[in-house]
């Protein structure tokens, strides 16, 4: 018989009752979904301890209650149809947790379903759960599994983002084990008056012209379709000290910019490709953290130039040596800038052609080859990669006296071309779990390890040291 220990239950989001139309981003994902590369989102949770497979349907069950916002499907959809619609389901259409035969390969096998095997839109949830009891590492580098259990959660980018999924799973851990898994408090700072005259009036933007953003050089051996994926787990760079109660010249995700910076300027050097600015888009994410959280697709992407003046800077970079000191502290210091203007200024979150793509003035499928056509048109100037970090992971992540509190958590974002390369980070335990992927057009397994070395060594020239 299956004992089920007592939780505090935690508060439902807001019910949506009825069929309701597609977000702006909802929509855009939609109309440039493809089976080559799928949208999907992957979230990787190490547990010291084992969980149990009936128990945990069970709280997984209950978050999807709680959250309704993941419990849908898409709607029926013709093409003369002005908006497509999510129809709330009130219970799942199939069990969407499974725990596949553990082994050796079980986890391996795993991250290659997260990444080509897309849970479908028209069957509710949009998401599946899978409990993984892995054996050694599979591979040199590959974060060390420990005895426990990994719980692999994917999703349908079009439905959920990383940040909604890491509620979903948190909601599910505080149901499943009954410890507390609120968010911590995010941290209070006050800004400097620097800062408050950033805000006020804004960072300079990067103009590049007519230049086109930096594409990551090729480097594979064929073709293949999907995407690749390798995780890795860095200590958090350090930052100057600060006096009490100023805020840091810069944060860790401005170290994370210039390190992708960096690398991306030394790749294409080894690879013989011209400089050019790099653009990197940077997702960012105002909602709340707690069980009322917003599920959904609610981060906008606001783009991080790099200019002349930064690729001066990042050039000693390129010839394989060191980064000169004061020219990364000069990179950190107008990136920081530039993201604490991004982040104060509200705008969509797809800039304005995604919002005029989404107006219902013609019906989705003339929308859907419009904005497709707009996607192949606008390809050389879209960014030279996507870099998305978490910051500290909100919750715990606790399951109980059973599974225990994660020791590892990773997310990745979705990798397709033109773009073909997304960075994801948070950090747990003062430690940075990374995920790189790759679309397999672009690099192939080597070339990814090789680039994530190199941004390994970036991101340490970022690190502080005193003088």
């Amino acid at each position: 018989m299956t004992t089920f220990h007592p939780v505090r239950t935690p508060r439902p989001a807001a019910h949506t009752t009825g069929p309701f139309p597609f977000p702006l981003v909802d929509e855009i994902a939609r109309h440039c979904a493809q089976e080559a590369e799928p949208e999907t989102v992957h979230v990787e949770a190490h547990l010291p301890g084992r969980v149990d497979g009936a128990r945990l349907r069970a709280a997984f069950g209950q978050a999807l209650a709680l959250h309704p916002r993941a419990l849908l499907r898409q709607g029926p959809a013709r093409w003369w149809h002005r908006r497509y619609s999510w129809q709330p389901a009130g219970a799942p259409d199939a069990v969407p947790v499974s725990c596949p035969e553990p082994g050796p390969e079980a986890l391996r096998r795993a991250r290659e379903r997260a990444l080509a095997d897309c849970p479908s839109l028209d069957s509710a949830p949009p998401v599946r759960l899978e409990v993984i009891t892995p054996g050694a590492a599979e591979r040199p580098g590959a974060p060390d599994t420990g005895p426990g259990a990994v719980l692999l959660l994917v999703a349908h980018h079009t439905a959920l983002d990383a940040p909604s999924c890491l509620r979903l799973l948190a909601t599910t851990a505080e149901l499943y084990g009954g410890a507390d898994n609120s968010p911590a408090p995010p941290p209070v700072r006050a800004a400097s008056v620097d800062e408050r005259r950033t805000r006020g009036g804004g960072a300079a933007p990067v103009c590049l012209g007519l230049r086109r953003p930096a594409r990551v050089a090729a480097d594979r051996g064929r073709a293949a379709p999907g995407n690749g994926m390798l995780l890795t787990d860095l200590p958090v760079p350090d930052r100057p000290p600060r006096a009490p109660g100023s805020p840091p010249s810069y944060t860790v995700n401005d170290q994370l910019l210039v390190a992708a910076c960096l690398t991306v300027t030394r790749w294409n050097h080894l690879h013989g490709a011209r400089p050019a600015p790099v653009v990197l888009t940077m997702p960012v994410d105002d909602r709340p953290r707690g069980t009322g959280m917003p599920l959904g697709n609610g981060t906008r992407l606001v783009p991080v130039g790099f200019g002349p003046a930064d690729l001066r800077d990042a050039a000693p970079a390129a010839g394989r040596r060191p980064p000169d000191p004061a020219a990364v502290a000069r990179l950190l210091c107008r990136t920081a800038a530039r993201t604490r203007a991004l982040k104060s200024t509200p705008g969509p979150q797809l800039g304005l052609g995604g919002t005029l793509l989404t107006v219902p003035v013609l019906p989705v499928g003339v929308r859907a080859a419009v904005t497709r056509g707009a996607r192949a048109a606008a390809a050389p100037w879209t960014s030279t990669a996507l870099l998305s970090n978490i910051g500290r992971l909100p919750y715990p992540l606790d399951f109980g006296a059973e599974g225990g509190r994660a020791t590892g958590v990773w997310f990745s974002a979705p990798a397709r071309m033109p773009r073909g390369l997304s960075v994801s980070a948070l950090s747990t335990g003062g430690r940075i779990q990374l995920a790189l992927r790759w679309s397999r057009e672009l690099l192939d397994d080597a070339a990814g390890s090789a680039l994530c070395a190199l941004f390994e060594e970036s991101l340490a020239a970022t690190s502080w040291r005193d003088a």
